[in-house]
């Protein structure tokens, strides 16, 4: 499956989606929309997940669901996991929580269930990213040579600005991560300050909806073509809009192939994904 455009086919890949259990998918669809004053295009089911993403020829999608109590985070896994084996498409972030009780043996229950890393997000778990009790997880999943993606940024709230990520990775500097929404939504001038280590990476969702095209190019290669994924937040935005976005930046087919596919390929080492 492939997605066509000025006569260029390109490999696509959604490195930044959002599922829930279907009785809830709904309700936490719109929960996400109210927190951030956006209407949600979609609700955030696993099967309109597909159809979206199919609608724009997308083969793969990184999938997560954020557990913003601790005691969720093994069943929003077990959630994860199923519908990981239901979906072959999909691919798994597991969700943690650093208050968790117990955390160090979910953090290894979740790698041996094939987990590509884990996801984060400070502003809706209620901690900021270089917590003292945060860093301890890290540096567990730092051991396990897993990535963490952050959400990053907001104006209303410092919990999850790139100067705490740049503190959080001071005291654990292997730790790969991905930094979400260019580096910080809506902070992207203080990502362009902090996020500068070799180590980090970045994707492209929610964002171009909010950046000047010539900012996002910019940006884009200020922080380094190869250091970026395509991804949409869905369900916030639909796939193929946010492939219209992107290629309206008119970048070269082949930094677009890099940023849309081989890029993340790359980075999980799917050497099974053409």
């Amino acid at each position: 499956m492939q997605y066509r455009s000025t006569g260029q086919a390109y490999t696509v890949i959604d490195a930044h989606a959002h599922i829930f259990p279907g009785k809830i998918a709904e309700r936490a669809s719109e929960s996400v929309g109210s927190f951030y004053g956006i209407p949600m295009r979609h609700a955030g089911f696993p099967h309109t997940l597909k159809e979206s993403g199919a609608r724009a020829g997308v083969s793969r999608y990184l999938v997560c669901s954020v557990a913003t109590k601790p005691q969720q985070v093994t069943a929003i896994n077990d959630f994860l996991a199923r519908k990981c084996q239901e979906y072959p498409e999909f691919l798994g972030l597991s969700a943690m929580h650093p208050m968790m009780e117990g955390w160090e043996a979910e953090v290894e229950r979740a790698a041996s269930m094939g987990f590509l890393g884990f996801k984060f997000h400070s502003d809706f778990q209620g901690f900021p990213i270089d917590d003292p009790k945060a860093i301890t997880v890290y540096k567990k999943i730092a051991k396990l040579h897993l990535p963490i993606l952050f959400h990053m940024g907001d104006p209303r709230s410092d919990a999850s600005s790139p100067q705490r990520l740049y503190r959080a990775l001071e005291q654990v500097p292997d730790l790969v991560c991905i930094a979400a929404h260019f580096g910080g939504w809506q902070r992207w001038e203080e990502a362009r300050r902090y996020l500068k280590a070799p180590n980090i990476y970045f994707d492209t969702s929610s964002s171009l909806m909010f950046l000047q095209p010539a900012q996002a190019v910019e940006l884009l290669y200020e922080h380094g073509i190869h250091r970026f994924f395509w991804g949409t937040d869905f369900p916030m935005w639909s796939h193929r809009q946010e492939l219209e976005r992107f290629l309206s930046l008119g970048l070269p087919p082949e930094d677009n192939r890099r940023i849309l596919a081989e890029n993340f390929i790359r980075f999980f080492h799917l050497d099974d994904i053409k």
